[in-house]
C-alpha cells in the first residue's frame, strides 16, 4: 500500500490555492464523491508541468501517483516486472510490433480531456490533469490477459468507470456504452502507414453493455507501478477491464458516448470472424488461430490455466446468465 501525504505536512509556500481547492470540490461533487477523501494534491501542477515526455522503457520522470490500494483486488501471482510490462505491448495506433514504446516520441497526451455524451441527462467534459488532482485514486492489482495469450500481473490507479457514467445520468434509453480513442496520424505512425489494413477504420472504436461498464470491475486508468501512464500504456487515460481480452479496453480514451443500439468495434469490424462483441476471457473458446486454453506471464514464462473470466467470475458471470460459453457472440464471431 502507498501512504497518501497529508496536506498538513505542506510547507505554507505548497499551500493549495484557494480557488483550486474549489475546483476540486466541485469536481468531487459532480462525481459523487464529495465525501471521500481528495487524491494526490501535487498530482495537477506535476502533470501540467511535465514535458511530451518519452518515456522509454521506465517509468522515471512520469508523476508519481500516490494511491491506497483496494485490498477487493489482490493476486495469486507476482506482479510483472515494469520495464518488461513496458516494453511489450499493442498499440497498433504506433506500431504492429510489440516495441511500441520505441515509436512514440511524437506522442503528446497532454494536456487531455475525454466527453462524457450521448444518451445522458449531464454530458460532461473531463480535464485528465484535473481528474488527478481532485478524484480519490485507487491503486488494483489485476491480471491482464491479452488475446494473443501472453499476460501480466498489473497495479492500475484510477477511479472506477461506473462513477463517471453516473455522474452523467444515463437516460433510461441507455443500453450501450461506446468509447472512442484519438485520432492524430502526425504523431501516431501506426494510423498514418503502418497498419494500413484498418484504412480509414480510425480512430479506435470499442463498446460494452452498459450494465459491464457500469461492473465494479471496470476501470478508468490513468496510472500504473505508482506512476502516471506512459504513452504505450495508453497515456493519459485508459479503460481497463480485466475480465475481457486486452483489446477492449480503450487506449488515449477521447470519448464515452451512451447509445441505444450495440455499436460496432474497431477488431469485430476488421475481422468479424475473429473478434466479438463481448470477447469475455474463455478457454473453452479458442481463437481461430490459437488454443485460449493457457496463457504464459510475460517475463517469467511461467505458464498458467486460463480461467473462464480471467478469474474474476464472482464480479461479472451474473451479466452473462442465459448465454452458453460456446456462443460465438461470447468469445468470437460474427454475433
Amino acid at each position: 500500500m502507498r501512504a497518501k501525504q497529508s496536506g498538513l505536512d505542506l510547507p505554507p509556500e505548497q499551500a493549495t490555492p484557494e480557488e483550486v481547492f474549489l475546483e476540486r470540490r466541485r469536481l468531487l461533487k459532480a462525481l459523487g464523491l464529495a465525501g471521500l477523501s481528495l487524491g494526490p494534491w501535487a498530482a495537477l501542477s506535476q502533470f501540467l508541468d511535465h514535458p511530451a515526455h518519452a518515456q522509454g522503457k521506465t517509468l522515471e520522470g512520469l508523476p508519481a501517483l500516490p494511491a491506497a490500494q483496494n485490498p477487493a483486488f489482490t493476486l495469486e501471482r507476482p506482479l510483472t516486472n515494469r520495464e518488461v510490462a513496458a516494453t511489450y505491448n499493442n498499440f497498433y495506433e504506433f506500431a504492429s510490433n510489440k516495441q511500441v514504446w520505441k515509436y512514440v516520441d511524437k506522442f503528446k497526451p497532454l494536456p487531455w480531456s475525454f466527453e462524457v455524451t450521448g444518451l445522458v441527462e449531464k454530458p460532461a467534459t473531463y480535464d485528465v490533469a484535473k481528474l488527478i488532482a481532485a478524484a480519490p485514486l485507487e491503486e488494483r492489482l489485476y491480471r491482464h490477459r491479452c488475446v494473443e495469450a501472453w499476460a501480466m500481473a498489473v497495479p492500475w490507479i484510477g477511479v472506477p468507470l461506473n462513477k463517471i457514467i453516473a455522474a452523467a445520468r444515463p437516460k433510461p434509453q441507455a443500453r450501450y456504452v461506446r468509447f472512442l480513442s484519438f485520432l492524430r496520424k502526425d504523431q501516431a505512425p501506426g494510423q498514418d502507414r503502418w497498419f494500413s489494413q484498418a484504412g480509414d477504420l480510425w480512430p479506435y472504436f470499442e463498446g460494452l453493455t452498459l450494465p459491464e461498464a457500469m461492473n465494479d470491475l471496470a476501470f478508468l486508468t490513468v496510472g500504473i507501478y505508482g506512476h502516471a501512464l506512459p504513452k504505450q500504456h495508453g497515456a493519459p487515460v485508459r479503460v481497463v477491464l480485466p475480465w475481457k481480452y486486452g483489446f477492449k479496453g480503450t487506449k488515449s480514451l477521447v470519448r464515452i458516448e451512451l447509445v441505444e443500439k450495440r455499436p460496432e468495434t474497431f477488431w469485430h469490424t476488421l475481422v468479424p470472424d475473429e473478434y466479438g462483441f463481448f470477447s469475455n476471457v474463455n478457454p473453452n473458446k479458442p481463437h481461430p488461430r490459437w488454443s485460449q486454453e493457457s496463457e504464459h506471464m510475460l517475463g517469467t514464462g511461467k505458464i498458467y490455466d486460463t480461467k473462464i473470466y480471467n478469474g474474476y467470475g464472482k464480479w461479472v458471470a451474473h451479466l452473462y446468465e442465459g448465454m452458453s460459453e460456446s456462443d460465438p457472440r461470447f468469445g468470437y464471431g460474427k454475433g
